[in-house]
Protein backbone atom coordinates (compact mmCIF):
# COMPACT_ATOMS: atom_id res chain seq x y z
CA UNK A 1 0.00 0.00 0.00
CA UNK A 2 3.13 2.35 0.97
CA UNK A 3 4.81 1.51 -2.23
CA UNK A 4 1.73 2.15 -4.59
CA UNK A 5 1.05 5.15 -2.68
CA UNK A 6 4.78 6.41 -3.11
CA UNK A 7 4.61 5.24 -7.28
CA UNK A 8 1.81 7.30 -7.27
CA UNK A 9 3.18 10.76 -5.85
CA UNK A 10 6.05 9.42 -7.44
CA UNK A 11 4.12 9.88 -11.12
CA UNK A 12 2.01 12.34 -10.70
CA UNK A 13 4.91 14.87 -9.99
CA UNK A 14 6.92 13.97 -12.63
CA UNK A 15 4.16 14.24 -14.39
CA UNK A 16 3.42 17.89 -13.08
CA UNK A 17 6.92 18.83 -14.72
CA UNK A 18 5.90 17.43 -17.79
CA UNK A 19 2.80 19.47 -17.64
CA UNK A 20 5.23 22.28 -16.94
CA UNK A 21 7.46 21.90 -20.05
CA UNK A 22 4.82 21.20 -22.62
CA UNK A 23 3.04 24.88 -21.34
CA UNK A 24 6.57 25.99 -21.36
CA UNK A 25 6.57 24.88 -24.93
CA UNK A 26 3.24 26.30 -26.07
CA UNK A 27 4.88 29.71 -24.97
CA UNK A 28 2.39 29.35 -21.61
CA UNK A 29 -0.55 30.45 -23.98
CA UNK A 30 -2.75 28.64 -21.93
CA UNK A 31 -5.94 29.97 -24.19
CA UNK A 32 -3.74 28.60 -27.45
CA UNK A 33 -4.95 25.97 -30.05
CA UNK A 34 -3.67 23.00 -28.22
CA UNK A 35 -4.37 23.70 -24.69
CA UNK A 36 -8.36 24.46 -26.46
CA UNK A 37 -8.13 21.18 -28.25
CA UNK A 38 -7.17 19.65 -24.62
CA UNK A 39 -9.59 21.08 -22.71
CA UNK A 40 -12.82 20.18 -25.26
CA UNK A 41 -11.62 16.97 -26.05
CA UNK A 42 -11.92 16.52 -22.24
CA UNK A 43 -14.62 18.12 -21.14
CA UNK A 44 -16.93 18.53 -23.68
CA UNK A 45 -18.53 21.41 -23.07
CA UNK A 46 -19.04 21.16 -19.44
CA UNK A 47 -17.16 22.67 -16.97
CA UNK A 48 -16.74 20.38 -14.13
CA UNK A 49 -16.31 21.17 -10.71
CA UNK A 50 -13.10 21.69 -8.56
CA UNK A 51 -13.03 17.82 -7.00
CA UNK A 52 -13.04 16.22 -11.30
CA UNK A 53 -10.77 19.13 -12.20
CA UNK A 54 -8.91 19.12 -9.77
CA UNK A 55 -8.65 14.80 -10.27
CA UNK A 56 -8.56 15.19 -13.92
CA UNK A 57 -5.48 17.42 -13.88
CA UNK A 58 -3.50 14.71 -11.70
CA UNK A 59 -4.51 11.73 -14.07
CA UNK A 60 -3.36 14.07 -16.65
CA UNK A 61 -0.03 14.72 -15.09
CA UNK A 62 0.05 10.97 -14.60
CA UNK A 63 -0.53 9.82 -18.35
CA UNK A 64 1.95 12.79 -19.45
CA UNK A 65 4.77 10.55 -17.39
CA UNK A 66 3.67 7.67 -18.74
CA UNK A 67 3.86 8.76 -22.50
CA UNK A 68 7.17 10.31 -21.87
CA UNK A 69 8.13 7.17 -20.02
CA UNK A 70 7.73 5.04 -23.49
CA UNK A 71 10.52 6.48 -25.64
Amino acid sequence: MIRRSLRWSLETGLGLLGVLMLAARSGFKLSGPYWSWRWHTAFGRGVPGKPELTMSMLEYARWVYQMRRLR
